[in-house]
Parts: structure tokens; C-alpha cells; sequence
């Protein structure tokens, strides 16, 4: 999945159920194309406006965004996500909870003015910047809750991870070290957050492949130099 911190889980989508042709804007009077149908999952799609969007999200966060191809991997990932935690009902995140990690999204930018003019540089409204936040909150919290229960951190994996991983890089960068018992709570959330990961992962491919996921090629036109599709 998606960069995201320490799960490496990424943004959830919101299914569209449109028509399988291409929407044409009137006031060019239908002379180009302003979205399309990138891929088909079961009975939904995905847009290449929802690819824009995250682009815009991670390049907002992160400074820059992934190919289009990576892109739309996340996006039928985090379909699956959000499909089965729909299905299972669980709870959307709380106006509270989201708010609480926009504000730290915007804090990131120092004032809200720089995080306004970032929101437009990159083509999101606040209202979508929002949205997208949403979603991520919604996906990794049910990951959480599926695979959290599941992990088994021991002692000895703290204490590998302190020895060979830990101490090594803060020697590393001239930096003290702590004692083990000050950061094994830090190292255990660590370890059990990369195997959520990893569980997580190994639960989408098996569920992909199960799933009849149709991939549209772009347009000629729309394609860079070198890329040839799917």
C-alpha cells in the first residue's frame, strides 16, 4: 500500500457509481474529455479525477506524488478496505478525531495561510483536503482493528530491534542512547505496526485475486513519453 507512516497504509477512495463512459463538459460544448473510468472493481470504478485527487493529497503531505500506475494500485487497495469495513459496519472516524488531525496536518505549514496557498498550488479545496484525510483515518483504523489483535510482539523482538536496529543508528548520528526499559513501549507499537503492515498486505493480495478488477488504458494522448499503458 500507500507511504503512509509506519503501516505504509495509504488513502481510502470513495466509490462512484457512474456510467461507464467518459463525462464531457458542456461549456467546452463536449470537446474534450474532463474524466474517465480507470478501472472497474466488481461494480464499481475508480476515476482518474479520485487518481488527481490523491495525487494532489500526497503531494500536499509528502511533497511529491507517485505514478499514476502506483497511484491506482493504492486506490483498488484501499477499495477493498473500505468495501469490507462498510460491510462489516464499522464506525466512521469521530468530526473530533478529524479535526484533531487536521489541525496537526496544517501545523505542519506553520500558519494557516501557507496551508491555504499549498492547498491551492497543489488544486485541493479544503473541503477535499478534508475528505481524503477522512478516508485515511477510516482505512487505517479498521486495518488496526482487524490485524492488531492478531500480532505477537515478544520481549526478545524488542530487544533485538534495541540492539541491532536502535542503538546502532543513534551511535550512528552522535546521538544518546536511551535505556531499553525507557523505549520498549516505543519499539513494541514500532514492531506492531510493521506487522499490521505486513499482515495487511498479504490479506490484499489474497482478496485481489479473488476480485474481478478490469484496468482501463489511457488514451494515446494522455500517455508520457515511455509509458505504455496497462
Amino acid at each position: 500500500m500507500n507511504r503512509a507512516a509506519n503501516a505504509g497504509l495509504l488513502l481510502a477512495i470513495a466509490v462512484l457509481g457512474v456510467a461507464a463512459e467518459p463525462r464531457y463538459c458542456a461549456a467546452a460544448q463536449a470537446t474534450h474529455v474532463v474524466d474517465r473510468i480507470v478501472a472497474q472493481i466488481e461494480g464499481d470504478v475508480i476515476l482518474q479525477s479520485q487518481v488527481r485527487e490523491m495525487a494532489a493529497f500526497q503531494e500536499l503531505v509528502e511533497g511529491q506524488a507517485e505514478s499514476d500506475d502506483r497511484l491506482l494500485g493504492e486506490l483498488i487497495e484501499q477499495w477493498v478496505v473500505q468495501t469490507e469495513a462498510a460491510a462489516a459496519q464499522f464506525p466512521q472516524p469521530a468530526q473530533t478525531e478529524i479535526e484533531r488531525e487536521l489541525l496537526r496536518l496544517t501545523a505542519q505549514f506553520g500558519t494557516p495561510e501557507a496551508y491555504a496557498s499549498k492547498l491551492d498550488r497543489v488544486g485541493l479545496t479544503p473541503a477535499q483536503a478534508r475528505q481524503v484525510l477522512a478516508r485515511q483515518i477510516y482505512v487505517e483504523r479498521y486495518l488496526d482493528y482487524k490485524f492488531r489483535p492478531s500480532v505477537q510482539i515478544s520481549s526478545s523482538d524488542i530487544a533485538d530491534y534495541y540492539h541491532k536496529d536502535l542503538v546502532p543508528e543513534l551511535q550512528k548520528k552522535n546521538q544518546p542512547v536511551p535505556p531499553q526499559a525507557k523505549v520498549d513501549d516505543q519499539i513494541r507499537e514500532l514492531l506492531t505496526q510493521r506487522e499490521i503492515s505486513s499482515l495487511a498486505a498479504k490479506w490484499l493480495d489474497e482478496t485481489k485475486a479473488r476480485l474481478k478488477i478490469q484496468i482501463w488504458p489511457a488514451p494515446a494522448t494522455e500517455r508520457a513519453p515511455g509509458n505504455t499503458g496497462k
